[in-house]
C-alpha cells in the first residue's frame, strides 16, 4: 500500500502548509518594519491563513489525552473535562501563531510587496482565488494521491520484474 493512501484531510492541510513554507523565499536578515508587520497581519486575516493552523491546539490536546488514556482508560471522564478546559484556556495562544506567520510574511516581502499582495487578495479576482483555492488544493491533493498510488504500483512492478531477472521470486 502506498504511503499516500493513508493521508487524511488534516494531513493534507499540513502537507500544503509545509510545502508553502518550504518554497518561501529566504528570510531577510533585517527585522521587518512595524508597517510591514501591520500589513502582513492584515494579509494573514484577509487570506484566512490561520484556518490552516486552527486544528493545532485542539489536536495537541487530543493527542495528549489519548496518550494518557492508553495508560489508564479509567481517566476518560476527567481527561475529557480537562481537555475541554484546556481548549478554552489555550485558544488565545493561537495569536502566537498568527504573529509568527505575519512575521514570516514581513520577513520575506517588502512593505510595498505586502501592500500589493494584500490589494490583490482584496480585489474581486483575489477574493475568487481565496474562495476557490480550497477546492483547487483539495482536488490537486486527490489527483497527486491517485497519481502517486499509480506510480507506486508501477515502481513496485518494475522492481519485482528486475528482482525476478536476478533470480528472486516475490
Amino acid at each position: 500500500m502506498s504511503v499516500f493512501r493513508s493521508v487524511k484531510h488534516g494531513s493534507r492541510v499540513a502537507v500544503v502548509a509545509a510545502a508553502l513554507l518550504a518554497t518561501a523565499p529566504a528570510v531577510r536578515s533585517e527585522q521587518p518594519s512595524a508597517a510591514a508587520l501591520a500589513t502582513a497581519k492584515q494579509l494573514v486575516v484577509v487570506t484566512g491563513t490561520m484556518s490552516l493552523f486552527n486544528p493545532l491546539i485542539p489536536g495537541v490536546i487530543e493527542q495528549a489525552k489519548l496518550l494518557l488514556l492508553q495508560q489508564d482508560p479509567g481517566l476518560a471522564k476527567d481527561l475529557n473535562e480537562i481537555a475541554s478546559q484546556m481548549r478554552t484556556d489555550l485558544a488565545p495562544r493561537s495569536v502566537e501563531l498568527s504573529n509568527e506567520v505575519a512575521t514570516l510574511y514581513a520577513s520575506n516581502f517588502t512593505d510595498d510587496e505586502l501592500k500589493t499582495i494584500l490589494a490583490f487578495y482584496q480585489s474581486p479576482v483575489g477574493k475568487k482565488v481565496l474562495d476557490r483555492q480550497p477546492q483547487v488544493v483539495d482536488s490537486s491533493m486527490k489527483f497527486a494521491q491517485n497519481w502517486a498510488n499509480k506510480l507506486s504500483d508501477e515502481v513496485i512492478a518494475k522492481m519485482r520484474e528486475e528482482l525476478k531477472k536476478r533470480g528472486h521470486n516475490l
